[in-house]
């Protein structure tokens, strides 16, 4: 028994073109008649059934072809398909990820705020150019984003993801109920001053304790009073807990320098 691309495609609910297709990469091969006519047999139309069924999944047609190709179908197809299903939560938290930043764009544009830009491709300090060289001068901001640019693409994202935990750990501290002056706070801000310490640019990288201490109090003031650090944060609570715990640490900022 055999059926011809019109009638197997019908049978198997695809187009003609896509049976043709198959034929075309190698994927399905029919028997070319004398009259140039495709036709499919019983081995075909099963090969037809495992390629659908695998297609079912989003697996790309080329990872198909391998599976079906290999001497153990069976072993090869469920690796493929472990393979193939760990691409698709990658895949999906991917999308969250974006869908998390479009809402978070939203709610930012709704509130009239500017939705933050990318750190890697600006520079950490961009969005406080003004107040950066209002209160530090021109020369600050130039050495931190000379500093910034000159790491590369890995080293951007580690110092990223440093801040990141830098910022959730204040967090857990708070939630902990713990009070800013607290040894485990006073422990952390220290932790935080080191890496403000750690950025050209900054009174704290040059050790001047009287200037440190009036940027860390500068700094605590946006903690306190920016909806975006109070979003970096966590939360508006985490956020002036942070700033309160800083600001205790810096009464004594001239012993620390």
């Amino acid at each position: 028994m055999e059926w011809t691309v019109s009638q197997l495609a019908e049978r198997a609910g695809i187009s003609g073109r896509t049976l043709r297709h198959y034929h075309r990469i190698g994927l399905l091969e029919p028997r070319v008649g004398s009259n140039g006519y495709r036709y499919y047999g019983p081995d075909a139309v099963a090969r037809l059934r495992r390629i659908l069924q695998l297609r079912d999944t989003g697996m790309p047609l080329a990872d198909i072809a391998t599976v079906l190709d290999a001497p153990e179908v069976t072993t090869a197809e469920v690796e493929a398909l472990r393979t193939h299903a760990r691409q698709l939560v990658a895949d999906r938290e991917a999308l969250d990820q974006r869908i998390t930043a479009v809402e978070r764009t939203l709610a930012m544009r709704d509130e009239g705020r500017e939705p933050p830009g990318d750190v890697m491709l600006d520079g950490f300090n961009d969005r406080y150019e003004d107040e950066v060289v209002r209160r530090w001068g021109g020369d600050a901001y130039t050495a931190a984003n000379r500093w910034w640019h000159g790491k590369s693409v890995d080293q951007q994202r580690d110092w990223k993801a440093n801040a990141e935990d830098l910022l959730a750990r204040w967090r857990e501290l708070w939630e902990q109920g713990l009070e800013p002056d607290s040894p485990e706070a006073q422990a952390h801000a220290a932790v935080h001053l080191a890496w403000f310490a750690a950025i050209p640019g900054t009174p704290t990288h040059e050790g001047d304790s009287e200037r440190s201490a009036a940027m860390v109090c500068g700094v605590a003031d946006l903690y306190e009073t920016d909806p975006a650090f109070h979003e970096a944060f966590g939360g508006r609570g985490a956020a002036e807990f942070a700033a309160s715990a800083l600001r205790v640490r810096v009464r004594g900022l001239v012993d620390q320098f």
